[in-house]
């Protein structure tokens, strides 16, 4: 039987799940959330999924699922235009992308992620 193993495990969640042979993360927002447009928190949430895939010993190759929120759906396309620059083009996962209300009014997008080890 796999083992389980936490990366960045905090009181309420881990960041990410490892088992058996996939990555799962939590919910990523932007760190860097107050008076960005979505592009700009869209880039640095995927900034911090590629760390967490490394830190988990993958990348984004092997993404095999992606859920996005988005807090106001007409920033689909601004969202879209820094995904399709970061996604692997030979590689890319399914992907559902839905309005939400988020967890904070100052957030734009968050995404979590599905990988293959």
């Amino acid at each position: 039987m796999s083992n389980i193993k936490r990366i960045n495990v905090g009181e309420r969640m881990s960041q990410v799940v490892i088992y058996n042979g996939l990555v799962f993360t939590a919910g990523q927002v932007a760190s860097s959330a107050p008076n960005k447009d979505v592009g700009e928190q869209t880039k640095n949430v995927l900034d911090k999924i590629d760390n967490l895939l490394k830190e988990a010993g993958t990348n984004k190759s092997n993404l095999i699922s992606a859920n996005i929120w988005l807090s106001n759906i007409n920033d689909f396309s601004n969202m879209n235009i820094i995904w399709d620059a970061w996604i692997d083009k030979n590689n890319p996962p399914v992907r559902a992308c839905v309005e939400s209300k988020l967890a904070s009014d100052k957030f734009n997008v968050e995404i979590s992620v599905i990988a293959k080890v």
